[in-house]
């Protein structure tokens, strides 16, 4: 195995919280990644089920899982995922961020909400090494999601791996009709995104509202798609992209796709 001179950055696409116990294609697919892994001292995670008015930095010693979501089966809520935090990186985080110009804070009593949860079941599913998170603001533009990512990037030198965790589409209303045929547009923009982000195109991917596809169908709402320019913003030149496929489009319209920059391939 290569040990690489930093750790990585991810962006996975979450899904519903039952994919904690419903792994499918992208759940073998992150531990196959997570047994890559080497030197990884903490996991900091970019989540948008923790959204704030200005940046915070989770600083909790020993995070407590959050079942952050109503109307699953009662197993789901029986899961936990006992890592422990790691506050000395997360204030390092809190100070990087503040000096490229964020309103920051700290908070000592999060917990892990399940878009840092769900996915390092799969990815580190001994929960030995410490997670913390750092909030988006609500008002997170794509242009500030990508300089969010520009400040923390510093920190993989340090042995943080780096995780916008959210959705490559995320459309509730036509996830909630169950539509057993994968959507054309889903495909379509999904397709969109990966040409985009394999050729570094930053600036389409901060315009994706106008210049990708079915953009405002595939997301209705921003706040899952800004993991994603987070992680683009603190991928760095030479980091070399791998596709993690996910199984392709999930319930019609649930893009699975994944990405990773900066293992050694």
């Amino acid at each position: 195995m290569t040990t690489p001179t930093q750790a990585p950055v991810l962006f996975i696409s979450h899904g519903a919280p039952t994919f904690a116990m419903e792994p499918g294609v992208l759940g073998p697919q992150l531990r196959t990644l997570g047994q890559q892994l080497s030197g990884v001292k903490a996991v900091l995670v970019v989540s948008p089920h923790w959204q704030t008015r200005e940046v915070q930095v989770m600083t909790t010693q020993q995070p407590d899982t959050v079942h952050d979501f109503g109307g699953f089966p009662s197993a789901l809520y029986d899961l936990q995922y006992p890592a422990p935090g790691q506050p000395e990186l997360a204030l390092e985080a809190a100070r990087l961020l503040a000096e490229a110009g964020f309103s920051t804070g700290v908070d000592a009593r999060r917990g892990l909400d399940h878009g840092a949860w769900v996915p390092l079941v799969h990815l580190l599913p001994d929960a030995q090494v410490p997670v913390f998170q750092v909030s988006m603001p609500a008002s997170l533009t794509t242009a500030q999601a990508v300089a969010l990512g520009r400040a923390l990037a510093p920190l993989r030198k340090q042995g943080v791996l780096i995780i916008g965790s959210g959705s490559m589409t995320h459309n509730l209303y036509e996830f909630r009709q169950g539509s057993a045929q994968p959507q054309a547009y889903a495909q379509e923009f999904a397709a969109w995104v990966r040409a985009a982000v394999a050729a570094n195109a930053r600036t389409p991917l901060i315009n994706y509202r106008t210049e990708a596809p079915h953009a405002v169908r595939a997301h209705p709402t921003e706040e899952h798609f800004l993991p994603l320019l987070v992680a683009l913003g603190a991928q760095q030149e030479g980091d070399a992209l791998q596709v993690l496929d996910g199984g392709g489009i999930l319930h019609g319209m649930l893009s699975m796709e994944s990405y990773v920059w900066g293992i050694p391939q």
